[in-house]
């Protein structure tokens, strides 16, 4: 029994001592497990933190990606209406342009019909001056002479024609009247003649049949070319009498400048 107590005491102080020895082991190993926990969770924290940062910079790449492809898009439809708009403006300036050329052409042509015309009128005005002084010389001082509207105007009494205002006959003392209208007229070929009869009390029929047969006398009897000439009655207001409008020949006068606007 004495042995026994004595075994389990030394078992027990052998137990004691094996812990006096253990625990700082123990105690060591275990602040140093805490250590390494510590450093194991400050890098797990460290990581968390760069994989969120890398997760918020690959949002925010994302969302410029996605930004950029909206703007590309963007510029793209932009792109493609500018281009279209281009067309259009190219379009409606070819339109306009021809337009313009065609207006433009159209004014110089206008333009050059109307220098042609004046020029062909300054020509005419320089003939029918010419012709007054022709006239005078050939036709003598008592001749009844006047320039109006672009013509001669060469005046003949009822009287000295027809030996009164009822008659559309003429008179023998007519011949020599209508001999010098006629020698002027073949002097100037090329210009027109319009014979009017003029009444001042509305008998349009008489003036015109007085007006004929004048026309018909420098046809007939002095071989003035019919084509040259036309008759007509006219209301002479408060006149009356035969005119003769000696005057360019205005069918000729208008193929001339029509051929002058193709020049």
């Amino acid at each position: 029994m004495k042995n026994n107590s004595r075994s389990l005491l030394l078992y027990t102080t052998m137990v004691l001592l094996g812990l006096l020895f253990v625990n700082p082991l123990v105690a060591q190993r275990r602040s140093e497990l805490m250590a390494q926990i510590d450093t194991l969770e400050a890098r797990l924290l460290k990581t968390k933190r760069e994989l969120a940062e890398s997760q918020a910079r690959e949002k925010a790449s994302l969302a410029k990606a996605d930004s950029y492809e909206s703007q590309v898009s963007e510029l793209k439809d932009a792109n493609a209406t500018l281009l279209k708009n281009l067309g259009n403006f190219a379009e409606v300036s070819n339109k306009n342009t021809s337009a313009l050329n065609q207006a433009l052409g159209s004014l110089q042509a206008k333009e050059q019909e109307l220098r042609a015309m004046t020029n062909t009128m300054s020509s005419n005005d320089s003939s029918i001056i010419a012709l007054l002084t022709d006239a005078k010389a050939t036709l003598g001082p008592d001749a009844k002479l006047k320039v109006a509207g672009g013509s001669l105007v060469i005046s003949g009494s009822l009287e000295q024609l027809f030996g009164g205002d009822t008659s559309a006959e003429l008179t023998e003392g007519a011949a020599s009247w209508v001999e010098g209208i006629a020698k002027l007229l073949k002097s100037h070929p090329k210009l027109g003649v319009t014979v009017e009869g003029l009444s001042m009390v509305g008998d349009l029929a008489l003036a015109s049949r007085q007006g004929t047969a004048v026309m018909n006398a420098l046809r007939d009897q002095q071989g003035i070319a019919p084509g040259r000439m036309v008759a007509r009655g006219r209301d002479g207001n408060f006149s009356e009498g035969v005119d003769i409008l000696i005057h360019p020949d205005y069918r000729s006068f208008y193929q001339g400048v029509k051929a002058q606007t193709k020049n």
